[in-house]
């Protein structure tokens, strides 16, 4: 009788070893699932702020020119204090200007509008000033560029 019972008992504890294994591997994989899942709705909320910012810059960029087209034709203080608002606002969002004036052309960052005299593949005038943020090109300057 006590080896039938013994038996019984080992073949128990089997099962119930076997289920907690089976368990840990569950919540292993649970957990793992958990952060990934995390990790994955932290990028994708980073991604759509991005998204938001470029979006919305984009729409601010040609404000900031036609301030700066008045500002050419005026010296009021007033637009020149609005300007360098603007600009700061843009900066302390990390947005810098994309420089092109004197530079070589640089196809990922401009756009070739007209070519001109000038040192060849050079930068003659930028006739509207490009964005970037960080990598990003949100708007590629449009210039005039030598052609040798």
């Amino acid at each position: 009788m006590k080896k039938k019972s013994d038996k019984k008992e080992t073949e128990s504890i089997q099962i119930l070893s076997e289920q907690i294994s089976s368990l840990k591997d569950q919540l292993t994989r649970a957990v793992a699932d958990y952060r990934n899942l995390e990790a994955r709705i932290e990028k994708d909320a980073f991604c759509l702020r991005e998204k938001v910012s470029l979006t919305l810059i984009d729409k601010l960029l040609p404000i900031l020119d036609d301030l700066e087209r008045s500002q050419k034709h005026s010296k009021d203080k007033g637009i020149i204090m609005i300007i360098d608002q603007f600009k700061k606002v843009l900066e302390s969002e990390g947005v810098e200007e994309v420089e092109s004036d004197g530079k070589d052309f640089n196809p990922e960052t401009m756009d070739c509008m007209m070519m001109c005299k000038g040192k060849k593949n050079v930068v003659v005038e930028t006739l509207l000033k490009g964005y970037k943020l960080g990598d990003l090109i949100i708007r590629p300057a449009k210039v005039k560029v030598g052609e040798g």
